[in-house]
């Protein structure tokens, strides 16, 4: 399996394993590819798993059908914008004397 290198954005759907059905699909930004073919067809795949921003939330190794992985264009991410604001989020966090996050409760 040579189309796909370290960077690239895949899709690991169902035509790689059953267990990647459904809503338990997976983008991965590939950090590697198994050089070695235990089974005709399978390999090793490691890489980041990323969320709807394109933002790596966790790093798995998972053994699928080569045959499967699909190409995901990075594209297809929301992207954010820096400076942009976001509703609901406060500018500032307000912060204790030890440096963590105040606790404000509403009256």
């Amino acid at each position: 399996m040579t189309k796909f290198k370290a960077g690239d954005v895949v899709l690991i759907g169902p035509e790689c394993s059953v267990q990647f059905s459904g809503d338990r699909a997976l983008r991965v930004r590939l950090v590697s590819i198994g050089a070695l073919d235990p089974y005709h067809g399978w390999v090793w795949v490691t890489g980041y798993i990323l969320d709807a921003k394109g933002m790596a939330t966790d790093k798995r190794e998972v053994y699928v059908r080569s045959a499967g992985i699909m190409a995901c264009s990075p594209s297809s991410f929301s992207v954010r914008r820096a400076g942009r604001k976001v509703p609901g989020h406060a500018p500032h966090i307000q912060r204790n004397e030890k440096g963590h996050p105040a606790t404000v409760l509403s009256q």
